[in-house]
C-alpha cells in the first residue's frame, strides 16, 4: 500500500512539474499567467494521483501496460520542455536555446513542404503576422511533430518486434480499458477493431484538419493569438500530441483484438482436440 501510495504520489508530482514547465522555463511570463499554470499543474496532479491510488480504474488507459502511459508522458513533457527553451531564447538566451533554436528550425524548415501539416499550421496564421512570428510556429511545429512521429516509432517497436502488451503477462481488458464497455452488446472482436481503425484514421487526418478548420472559422471567430509563448507552446503541444496519442490508442486496440483472436483460435482448436501450430 505504501509503494502504491510513493507511485502515485511521484506520478502526480511529474504532471503537476509538466504543467508548470512554461512557467518555471520562461523569465517573461506574467504572475497572473503564473497562477493560472500553477492550478492547472495542482488540478491535473490531484487528478493522476487519485486515479493511481485507486485500486480500480476510472479514465486512464492502460494502466497495467507499461510504457504506452510512460511514452505519452515523456513525448508531452520533451514537446513542452524544448518549445518552452526555445521560447526562453528570447528572453534570456544561451548555448542551449540557440541549439535547439536552430535545430528546429532546420527540423521545421525541412518537414514545410507543400501540404504537409507543419505548411497548414503555417498557412493558418492571418496575412498580416510577422515573418518572426511565423518563423517562430515553423519551427514550434517542426519540432513537435518530429517528437510526436519519434513517439509512433518507438510504440510500434513496442507493438510489432517486443509483442506488447503480452510481454508483460496476462492483459484484463476491463482494467486497461476502462472507458471500454465489453458487454455493451456486439462481439468484442470486431468493435475493437473498428475503434482502433477510427482512432488512427483520426490522429492521422487531425494534423491536416486542425489548421484547415480554424482557417474556415477565422471569419466567425477571433482567430488563435500564437503571438503569446503560452499559447503558442500550449496550441502546438496539443496539435502534435493529441493527434499522435490517438494512433497509439488505436495501434493498442487492434494489437489487443489480435490477441483476442488468437486466444479463441488456440482455444477452438483444443476444443476440438487439435494442436495449433
Amino acid at each position: 500500500m505504501f509503494g502504491k501510495f510513493i507511485s502515485a504520489l511521484t506520478r502526480a508530482l511529474l504532471v503537476a512539474l509538466l504543467f508548470a514547465l512554461p512557467a518555471i522555463l520562461m523569465p517573461t511570463i506574467s504572475a497572473d499567467a503564473v497562477h493560472i499554470m500553477l492550478l492547472f499543474a495542482l488540478f491535473a496532479g490531484m487528478l493522476v494521483f487519485i486515479e493511481y491510488v485507486s485500486t480500480y480504474p476510472s479514465i486512464i488507459e492502460f494502466r497495467y501496460a507499461p510504457p504506452f502511459n510512460r511514452l505519452r508522458f515523456l513525448a508531452v513533457f520533451l514537446t513542452v520542455f524544448t518549445l518552452s527553451v526555445i521560447a526562453r531564447g528570447d528572453a534570456a538566451p544561451n548555448a542551449f536555446t540557440s541549439f535547439l533554436h536552430a535545430l528546429g528550425y532546420i527540423v521545421g524548415d525541412a518537414i514545410d513542404f507543400p501540404y504537409s501539416p507543419v505548411r497548414l499550421m503555417v498557412i493558418m496564421l492571418p496575412n498580416n503576422v510577422s515573418a518572426e512570428l511565423l518563423s517562430e510556429v515553423r519551427t514550434a511545429s517542426g519540432m513537435a511533430y518530429l517528437i510526436s512521429l519519434c513517439t509512433l516509432a518507438i510504440f510500434y517497436f513496442f507493438v510489432r518486434i517486443l509483442g506488447w502488451p503480452a510481454r508483460n503477462g496476462a492483459f484484463n481488458v476491463w482494467v486497461n480499458l476502462p472507458l471500454f464497455d465489453p458487454t455493451a452488446g456486439g462481439d468484442v472482436l470486431p468493435r475493437l477493431q473498428r475503434d482502433g481503425r477510427l482512432n488512427i484514421a483520426l490522429g492521422f487526418l487531425m494534423p491536416f484538419l486542425i489548421p484547415a478548420v480554424v482557417q474556415m472559422m477565422s471569419d466567425l471567430i477571433d482567430p488563435i493569438h500564437l503571438d503569446d509563448p503560452l499559447t503558442l507552446i500550449w496550441t502546438i503541444t496539443a496539435w502534435a500530441f493529441i493527434p499522435a496519442s490517438m494512433i497509439m490508442r488505436g495501434m493498442s486496440m487492434l494489437r489487443v483484438a489480435t490477441m483476442i483472436n488468437e486466444n479463441r483460435r488456440r482455444a477452438y482448436a483444443a476444443a476440438r482436440g487439435v494442436q495449433p501450430a
